[in-house]
């Protein structure tokens, strides 16, 4: 059942929406608005791999470029999540990378008879490679941000009236790997309405609170792009602006360039990642407090009297670090399913991964470092405490403890029948 306040505001938006129905639905008609964002939840995606080789032919020479895109792609990403450099990265084999690649996304590329050079974005499937990338357990993510891309152009601002460069690509950026939880509108139904390059102007909370409660949203971000191009065709000169909020506080901005009008894509797609990392580094350093009027008061529920049960106390979890001998790739991903398994283990991830070394993991356990050694001893792995750190030997099994002696039996002399 829908909430009071969320049928007066759907019944509003709908006599709005019967007072411009003719307007709104030719131009829905016309196929001039609605794009629809992406859904990345399921892949990590890393983008500008640059690739310049060749084969004996064009497609030998496409086929090892893809080849080296996928390596340089998880090194890139890898390096990406840990903030470590990009040597420190883990090197798999091809056979593994074909199984954690979920595709491969073409951004330019030139192919000739012998030679191949493009620059290539690389899509790796979360489930299976999250492990391997260290994207595991639970990351901070902001709450839910209504964004609102706005395009100023030839002194015209527009939001998702209509289809424009700015709008198309934050509806094909991909949210996976940003901090921000970003709630993005189409522009289909009754979104040109409610999500303008007007609102974005207009103060009042009461309106505000019933926009971001219809789409899910706790508050608003707002991403300005001014366009100016120096002729029709030529080149191009953007500005963009990022804001936070009903007020519109800024929070900052840069500027790019396009060659020309073909360039203009890119120039936008840019554009967006940078300025997810201006509302990521915003969010890190406590610079997107929650407007506390945006904050819609729900009456409290009422207090029915019933016997609680007493819980068990949460154990807080602990990092625990492990140097785990690698023999093979068989053996490190059997041994972090042996970590998952047991009792107490929140995530599992690896931190530097050396097949035939020892790799190193970091270990997200409810409990005792002492009672985890305990639980890796007893699946008949050799486990010794260096300095904090366990060094675990998964094909070795710990010495047993040498046997108790037998306490000596004491001899008592039973007296003898009939004795004085």
């Amino acid at each position: 059942m829908p909430s009071p306040r969320r049928s007066a505001f759907l019944a509003v938006t709908a006599i709005a929406a019967l007072v411009v129905g003719g307007v709104v639905t030719a131009q829905l008609e016309s196929g001039d608005r609605g794009i629809l964002p992406v859904d990345s939840s399921g892949t990590l995606e890393i983008s500008g791999i640059h690739v310049d080789v060749g084969g004996k032919d064009a497609n030998d020479a496409r086929y090892a470029g893809w080849r080296v895109a996928q390596r340089e792609g998880f090194k890139a990403l890898w390096a990406k999540q840990h903030k470590r450099p990009l040597s420190e990265a883990p090197t798999l084999s091809d056979s593994t990378l074909d199984g954690l690649v979920s595709s491969i996304v073409v951004e330019r590329e030139q192919i000739g008879p012998n030679r191949y050079i493009a620059d290539l974005g690389i899509l790796f499937d979360r489930a299976r490679a999250g492990e391997l990338l260290g994207v595991v357990g639970i990351s901070r993510r902001s709450a839910p941000m209504l964004l609102i891309p706005v395009l100023i152009s030839g002194a015209t601002m527009t939001s998702v009236e209509r289809r424009n460069p700015w709008q198309r690509a934050w509806a094909s950026f991909r949210t996976s790997t940003s901090p921000i939880d970003y709630v993005r509108v189409s522009g289909m139904g009754v979104d040109p309405l409610l999500v303008n390059a007007a609102q974005t102007a207009r103060p009042g909370r009461r309106w505000w609170r019933n926009i971001i409660d219809y789409y899910g949203a706790a508050d608003i971000l707002v991403a300005e792009a001014s366009l100016h191009r120096e002729y029709p065709g030529g080149p191009a000169v953007a500005r963009f602006v990022a804001r936070h909020g009903a007020d519109n506080r800024v929070i900052g901005g840069f500027k790019l360039q396009a060659k020309d009008s073909a360039d203009i894509p890119r120039m936008m797609a840019e554009g967006v990642a940078r300025m997810d990392e201006l509302f990521s580094l915003a969010l890190a350093t406590g610079n997107l407090p929650r407007d506390p009027s945006l904050i819609i008061a729900e009456p409290p529920p009422p207090v029915e009297e019933e016997e609680i049960a007493p819980t068990k106390a949460i154990v807080a979890a602990r990092i625990v670090q492990i140097q785990i001998l690698t023999r093979d790739e068989a053996g490190l991903s059997s041994a972090f399913g042996a970590i998952r398994g047991i009792a107490g283990v929140d995530a599992v991830s690896p931190r530097s991964t050396a097949i035939g070394g020892w790799s190193l993991l970091l270990v997200t356990y409810r409990g005792e470092p002492q009672a985890f050694a305990t639980a890796l001893s007893a699946r008949g792995w050799s486990v010794i405490d260096v300095g904090g750190t366990l060094r675990v030997n998964p094909g070795v099994a710990p010495l047993a403890p040498p046997p108790q002696p037998t306490p000596p039996t004491e001899n008592v002399q039973q007296p003898t029948p009939g004795a004085a």
